[in-house]
């Protein structure tokens, strides 16, 4: 069960990293520091997108539009914060018997 809850951990810290990958870039893109006319530009904004998107659209759906204003991956941050703080600890220690 503890190889579960590292893996479950592992598998947060890449989609944490993933998110802010893609906040990155779309600031860069924003920004008309980097364009996506580039191959390599495109192929990894589209990827990163493919990622993204099924974790943002639940969010999408319940938030108000904020125009050009997207706090969906600050909300799945968020989340995946308190799962990977909070949740998982608790549930590794009540398993151990720690707790």
């Amino acid at each position: 069960m503890i190889a579960l809850l590292q893996i479950a951990q592992l598998l947060l810290n890449i989609v944490w990293w993933i998110i802010v990958i893609q906040a990155i870039l779309s600031w860069l893109v924003a920004f008309n520091i980097i364009n996506t006319h580039s191959d390599l530009v495109r192929t990894v904004w589209t990827a990163l997108g493919r990622m993204t998107e099924p974790l943002y659209r639940p969010i999408r759906r319940v938030m108000p539009d904020f125009g050009a204003l997207d706090l969906s991956p600050m909300i799945v941050l968020l989340i995946v914060y308190i799962l990977g703080e909070i949740v998982i600890p608790n549930i590794a220690a009540s398993y151990i018997g720690v707790a």
